[in-house]
């Protein structure tokens, strides 16, 4: 972040709901005051709605509600993160009620295959609430071995932006 003194200083307007808003996320989240919540607001809308480059390392978070009593759904979306199982980290299925779950899936790959696999799945009938976050990542380059193992291997790093 940078320093305080190269920082600066815009004016904006806001009605008093939305005033009121910025004040209640400030107290929910211990900021200090108004500017320092509306740079995290900020931060946080620009980070969310950053184009990727398709070719871009990323890991993803698909998280969506499925009706598991529509007519395959069931049996195609394990299906399909087993077709990506190079491209599948983890999996995860919450049962909600009788037909309904809560699948997560974390995908590692560049950001148009995941992003594909996630709109593919949100498309799908019986489908909603999809979301999917992306975090940008690089490879590491330098395969090392640490003193408890026997064979090099590289780590991820995350990195702020793409």
């Amino acid at each position: 972040m940078k320093a305080e003194a190269s920082m600066q200083r815009v004016t904006i307007t806001l009605d008093p709901d939305l005033a009121a808003m910025v004040d209640a996320f400030r107290g929910a989240q211990g900021g200090q005051n108004r500017s320092e919540a509306v740079r995290d607001l900020l931060r946080r809308g620009l980070a969310a709605s950053a184009v990727a480059p398709a070719e871009a390392a990323c890991l993803g978070v698909v998280s969506c509600a499925v009706d598991l009593s529509v007519r395959g759904l069931a049996a195609r979306v394990p299906q399909s993160r087993l077709d990506r199982h190079d491209q599948t980290v983890a999996a995860l299925s919450v049962p909600i009620d009788h037909s309904t779950s809560l699948e997560v899936a974390v995908l590692r790959g560049p950001v148009g295959d995941v992003s594909g696999y996630a709109e593919a799945l949100f498309v799908e009938r019986g489908t909603t609430h999809g979301a999917l976050a992306l975090v940008p990542v690089a490879e590491g380059d330098a395969p090392h071995v640490h003193a408890d193992e026997s064979r090099p291997h590289t780590h991820m790093k995350v990195r702020s932006g793409f």
